[in-house]
């Protein structure tokens, strides 16, 4: 099974560069199955149901999330009527939504899980018990496993990358905006990278304009920040996976520049 990740998707020049192009990347890296972190998707904060429905309706198959998914209201009542629409499966009982996707892709069961990290985080229930908690719960002919972990600190999520390492198929990172390069598949057949990285514009601070960020550091007068424009590249990694037993046989890290 192939499959394609794409890192967090950032207000309008990520989601046009999606849009435009998700078709031709399913057919050029033969995509069984695409996922795509979309917690930034509407302006840079959360998701609104016309852009979710709009990134369906283009081909992403599973979005998953992070810190900012409740930032907008109407992405409350919204996500808990999407079930392709994920947020941290370790989010306190009752918070809305689910944080595990599962169905069958051309016959292979298939689940995406998302976790958030608890390191320079806001509250979390803790990840690695959440995913124990998951994967013992799974139907167990679920094979091919894929873990988003939403986190800041490199070191918690490499420490659960190896913590999952034959449990999962892919381990990945998001919420840096940063790609980082130690793709590798762990001894026991778990593809793993830190951070897979942001799709929107390069030309700014993780997706955001420059000089709104710069004044945040500079001033105490601080002005909404706007996305930022240009040089935008679709980031993420595709991967190989075993359908039998669920193993990877590769991940490979993509930075595809996109010209609107």
């Amino acid at each position: 099974m192939r499959i394609l990740v794409i890192g967090d998707i950032v207000g309008r020049p990520g989601r046009t560069a999606v849009r435009d192009r998700v078709q031709d990347l399913r057919e050029q890296y033969q995509a069984d199955l695409i996922v795509a972190n979309v917690e930034n998707l509407a302006g840079g904060y959360s998701v609104t149901p016309p852009l979710v429905e709009e990134l369906l309706a283009a081909g992403v198959d599973v979005m998953t999330s992070g810190n900012h998914i409740f930032d907008k209201r109407e992405a409350i009542d919204y996500i808990a009527q999407q079930p392709r629409l994920l947020r941290p499966a370790n989010y306190p009982p009752g918070t809305p939504g689910r944080g595990i996707w599962t169905g069958e892709i051309k016959g292979t069961p298939v689940a995406v899980i998302n976790l958030i990290g608890r390191v320079f985080m806001g509250p979390a229930d803790d990840p690695f018990r959440a995913a124990d908690a998951i994967l013992h719960e799974l139907d167990q002919t679920i094979r091919v496993r894929l873990i988003d972990f939403h986190a800041e600190a490199t070191s918690e999520k490499c420490a659960l990358g190896w913590y999952l390492d034959g449990r999962a198929s892919a381990v990945f990172g998001t919420h840096t905006h940063v790609q980082t390069a130690d793709e590798r598949i762990l001894p026991h057949g778990t593809a793993y990278i830190t951070d897979i990285g942001m799709t929107g514009s390069h030309a700014g601070v993780i997706g955001m304009d420059r000089d709104d960020v710069i004044a945040r550091f500079l001033t105490v007068t601080h002005r909404r920040m706007e996305n930022a424009k240009g040089d935008v590249r679709i980031c993420g990694i595709a991967l190989d996976i075993d359908e039998t037993t669920g193993r990877a046989r590769e991940i490979t890290r993509l930075a595809l520049r996109h010209e609107p």
